[in-house]
């Protein structure tokens, strides 16, 4: 039996509602690697820039965050919404060692921010494409990945039809990367909603955890969920079992009950936190 905990810590407000306060915008699950060290780009929408054997010794080198707009030459010709800068399509390169202890392990890639119309590669396969450019994305690169050895990734960005908003969006790969390590079987991303209820003195957070099962054979797992007061110290906790059929997510809710909550004020801002 597993024990399945979240990553990451969710804030909330007992208040009439909830309100989150997200730290940052990492996947909140695994063990996740920044990965914006390194990279080589070209802006030319270059033929067979994904695969493996293609030389890149030309391209620039950079790192990321990058934009490749802010640098190009203004012109009265090009759209308001990109400042009047060129826009265009380029290419991005990176080579990324997988240590052949993560095998057995699924290896991940999410993306902050692309803008915009991207298409991820690994070792010359397409893992996706994505046309928006502000939401994050991950792509699952388990299947393609070389564990102990060296892995090819590349990302073709098309903005090419650049008057494609009402304020400067930049070109490219403008936010962090990551890598991200994870057992199979973990708690989806954006797995965990909560919500609270205050009543007569009396709170009651609910919650519903996602759990992904990756791998190939049904697993059982103890969900846990706890709930730690503004002292730090734990005011409720439950446990549940579930079983995860193979390559299925399946969600779980329970209900964790404080006796005269703590609310949250202009003058005693009253954190919860939910593990």
């Amino acid at each position: 039996m597993k024990k399945l905990t979240a990553n990451n810590t969710l804030l909330f407000l007992f208040i009439l509602g909830i309100t989150w306060i997200p730290g940052f915008s990492q996947i909140s699950f695994g063990d996740a690697k920044k990965i914006n060290d390194g990279w080589k780009f070209n802006l030319e929408d270059t033929r067979n820039a994904q695969e493996t054997k293609f030389d890149d010794k030309e391209w620039q080198a950079i790192d990321l965050p990058h934009d490749w707009s802010i640098k190009g030459q203004l012109s009265p010709t090009l759209a308001s919404a990109t400042g009047y800068l060129p826009g265009g399509i380029g290419w991005y390169r990176k080579n990324l060692n997988v240590p052949n202890a993560q095998k057995g392990q699924k290896v991940y890639l999410y993306f902050e921010g692309v803008y915009n119309r991207s298409e991820v590669f690994v070792n010359g396969h397409s893992l996706g494409k994505r046309p928006n450019g502000y939401i994050s994305f991950s792509y699952d690169a388990t299947p393609y990945i070389n564990f102990g050895g060296d892995n090819t990734i590349a990302v073709r960005v098309d903005h090419s039809k650049s008057a494609d908003s009402r304020w400067y969006t930049g070109s490219g790969i403008y936010r962090n990367v990551w890598v991200v390590y994870a057992n199979p079987v973990h708690i989806a991303q954006w797995g965990v909603y909560a919500y609270p209820e205050v009543t007569k003195g009396n709170g009651v957070l609910n919650v519903e955890v996602e759990v992904e099962n990756g791998s190939s054979s049904k697993e059982s797992v103890t969900v846990v969920n706890e709930l730690i007061g503004p002292d730090g110290k734990s005011v409720a906790k439950n446990s549940q079992k579930l079983t995860a059929a193979a390559g299925k997510n399946q969600k779980v809710t329970t209900q964790l009950k404080v006796s005269n909550p703590k609310l949250w004020d202009l003058n005693n801002a009253n954190l919860y936190k939910l593990k």
